[in-house]
């Protein structure tokens, strides 16, 4: 038998924008979605790296060969670099974690609800090596089990690449349970970059400066100030109001968001229905939005009334949750990795 203190749980949120992880021995870290290698030796004397993670990719791109390498809450697809990437990726977090030498690791993970089955073989690939055993949850379960809401609650959780919707009833979820939605943080990225590309057709900006604008300015419903993002327009740095285009943008998710809770809402026991619209909660990066959590509850009107909150930590919130599913789990749920 191995005895506890020889096993490292963790519990990893692999998102598109940012990654988390929590381990049993009490260690948490956050890394932008990002991995970079130096494009040649002059990058590699300049980086004095051969890989780079994260805000320091990020930072460094203009040397390195860069990788977004999830897409929608998934390995891209056809791209041996990209599995390369979340393959490192994934290395990097489990040392960030503090692995020792010699210690089995037991890794939850958490996917978009319904890239369960997709996503399982090309997980798993990416984590052989690393960790010893794995057991893959939908993101928003994840978030429900981290928080004891396993009973009569919706969680929706709006990542960079999907929005995810689970509805928990004292079990496992079931694919009717959940839904997954592209209409997200990218796509709000996407919207507000089309639109300020309209406002300021001579102006040059990039999506990096897009989704820096949108973290911090970011709204539903009526705005406490003018939204102003300064960047190079004919050449000279410039002030260009861009409210109206960030109130549509960020506003662009809430009609699919609240269609699809609605829907869900509909699927549940009738007797049931009115507890579970109480207990709407928010997680993920889109939680954040000020605003958000008072649209969708303005959207329960239509059925009586309910209650929408945002988790307390929408950074580590998956991946606590995967910690307490990876220490709760028996030793049949896990699906062993070979070397």
């Amino acid at each position: 038998m191995t005895s506890k203190k020889d096993v490292l749980h963790v519990g990893i949120d692999l998102g598109t924008s940012r990654s988390a992880i929590a381990a049993s021995n009490g260690t948490k870290h956050v890394v932008e979605s990002y991995v970079g290698w130096p494009l040649d030796m002059v990058a590699r004397k300049i980086v004095k790296k051969t890989i780079l993670f994260g805000a320091e990719a990020l930072e460094a791109r203009s040397m390195l060969d860069l990788h977004r390498p999830l897409e929608r809450g998934l390995i891209k697809q056809g791209s041996a670099k990209d599995e390369e990437a979340v393959h490192e990726l994934l290395k990097h977090l489990i040392a960030l974690a503090g692995r020792q030498e010699g210690q089995r690791v037991e890794a939850v993970v958490g996917v978009p609800a319904e890239a369960l089955r997709v996503s399982r073989q090309h997980l798993r690939g990416a984590v052989k090596g690393i960790a010893d055993a794995l057991l893959i949850v939908s993101e928003p379960f994840a978030v429900a089990y981290g928080m004891d809401a396993l009973l009569h609650t919706m969680v929706i959780d709006i990542g960079a690449g999907t929005t995810d919707f689970c509805v928990m009833n004292g079990r496992y979820p079931t694919e009717e349970d959940q839904r997954t939605l592209t209409h997200a943080g990218d796509s709000i990225d996407d919207q507000l970059m089309k639109l300020v590309k309209t406002k300021a057709p001579d102006g040059r900006f990039s999506i990096h400066m897009i989704r820096e604008w949108k973290e911090k300015f970011s709204f539903v419903g009526d705005p406490k100030q003018p939204v102003v993002a300064r960047f190079p327009v004919k050449g000279r740095p410039a002030d260009v109001d861009i409210t109206a285009e960030m109130k549509k943008a960020c506003e662009s998710i809430v009609g699919p968001i609240a269609e699809t809770m609605l829907d869900l809402l509909s699927k549940v026991e009738p007797e049931y229905q009115e507890k579970v619209q109480r207990n709407v909660i928010l997680a993920g990066g889109g939680s954040l939005i000020p605003g958000l959590a008072a649209a969708l509850e303005k959207v329960l009107l239509e059925v009586g009334g309910g209650r929408v909150r945002a988790v307390e930590d929408p950074v580590f919130a998956g991946a606590n949750g995967g910690l307490a599913i990876a220490i709760d789990a028996p030793e049949g749920e896990w699906e062993p990795l070979g070397a």
